[in-house]
């Protein structure tokens, strides 16, 4: 991790989304445009818009000010030309996916991808003929191996629940050297931690319910990307889908932005402390933390988030452990205030077949932790009270 590219861009952030242009009254934060569409004062200027000779909002569906606003700083702080809000990040994942994918091409997908894009592959894409391939993107010879005749490569780097890594800069050179377009989900490190464009990503995808809004209370997601990898999202799939970002969510999101830089480091140290300490404990077999992986992907990452996992003995109750954390809520989603817990045994019965546990190497016995702002020593006093309660006798 380079701690020095760390603090700067941090502090670069902090400014970037703390400070906005003037808006209108004097307001330091941006009004709610809480309305379905935007009228003209003349024949002419609709003719104009509509040709494209001049841009204003026209219908929320398409544009709303608080919504461009939130794009704005996305794109700013992905090093993107451009980027598009929508309603969740799934339907981010399913808005950019079917833009660049259609009948009877191919995509090559990372394993342990996030279990909805998963489930998107497998449930829907065949049905629009659609076929995707699943291969360990930590290993270049095989995303080699696998990549003639695709449309997209998949990325997400860190995995979901393994938290996996994977070279970028090598994948996307592969990917570019056939025409193929790389997508990543950078929900995990966010734009602070990973700026996975500038090292060669052609779109940037994000879960905004996550570490972007911050507070549990939002659901949204956000495409980034060049002028013309947003222009194809928006002209072949974003209109049509209806899966738009509602101004309210848009001004939640922009409000979660500006303590990004104060949450996230807070976050990363806290479960950097929570995974050294679960790395000796008698009871965990291993660690699943990108701090502790030398692979070559670690590379691109300047911080960690406060999502991780851990494999336990097989001496330890799964499901007593999980009941008997107290300050650790049950559920999912993550990078929120408050930290939860997900028991691999629980989430992947969403996914009942041959490719959820054994194909893709999630052990039964696999816990996923999100660290939240609590503090840390009560974060631990809760686990290591737990895993007295749920040892086998």
């Amino acid at each position: 991790m380079n701690s020095e590219f760390e603090r700067d861009f941090i502090a670069e952030a902090a400014t970037l989304l703390a400070h906005d242009e003037p808006f209108p009254g004097g307001a330091v934060v941006p009004p709610i445009y809480q309305t379905s569409l935007f009228t003209f004062d003349s024949y002419a200027e609709m003719a104009d818009v509509f040709a494209g000779r001049s841009t204003k909002p026209i219908y929320s569906r398409g544009n709303n000010p608080t919504v461009m606003e939130f794009e704005s700083k996305i794109a700013a702080l992905e090093g993107a030309d451009a980027a598009r809000g929508f309603s969740s990040g799934m339907a981010a994942i399913s808005s950019t996916v079917l833009a660049f994918v259609g009948a009877g091409q191919r995509i090559v997908a990372i394993r342990n991808c996030y279990g909805d894009a998963y489930r998107l592959f497998e449930r829907l894409l065949p049905h629009l003929g659609i076929k995707v391939d699943y291969v360990d993107g930590s290993d270049p010879d095989a995303v080699k191996a696998a990549l003639p005749g695709a449309a997209m490569l998949y990325l997400e780097s860190p995995t979901s629940m393994m938290f996996e890594l994977q070279d970028l800069e090598v994948l996307t050179a592969l990917a570019k050297a056939q025409g193929i377009v790389t997508v990543i989900d950078n929900s995990w490190a966010t734009p602070l931690f990973q700026k996975p464009i500038l090292h060669g990503v052609d779109v940037v995808m994000h879960s905004a319910s996550k570490y972007l809004g911050g507070h549990s209370d939002t659901v949204a997601g956000v495409v980034a990307g060049s002028a013309e990898h947003i222009r194809r999202i928006n002209e072949r799939t974003y209109p049509y889908l209806g899966a738009k970002l509602s101004p309210f969510e848009a001004w939640l999101l922009l409000r979660g932005l500006r303590t990004l830089p104060l949450r996230l480091p807070h976050h990363m140290k806290s479960a950097l402390t929570i995974a050294e300490r679960l790395k000796g404990h008698g009871h965990v077999e291993r660690v699943n933390h990108p701090a502790f992986s030398n692979h070559p992907g670690k590379k691109t990452l300047t911080g960690y988030s406060g999502l991780f996992s851990f494999e336990v003995t097989d001496d330890i109750d799964v499901p007593a452990f999980t009941d008997a954390l107290k300050l650790f809520r049950i559920g999912v989603s993550w990078g929120g205030h408050e930290s939860l817990v997900v028991p691999a045994l629980a989430s992947l019965q969403q996914t009942p077949d041959a490719n959820s546990i054994g194909r893709f190497g999630v052990s039964p016995r696999t816990i996923r932790l999100n660290i939240g702002l609590e503090n840390v020593e009560d974060l631990w006093a809760d686990v290591s009270r737990a895993f007295e309660s749920a040892t086998r006798k």
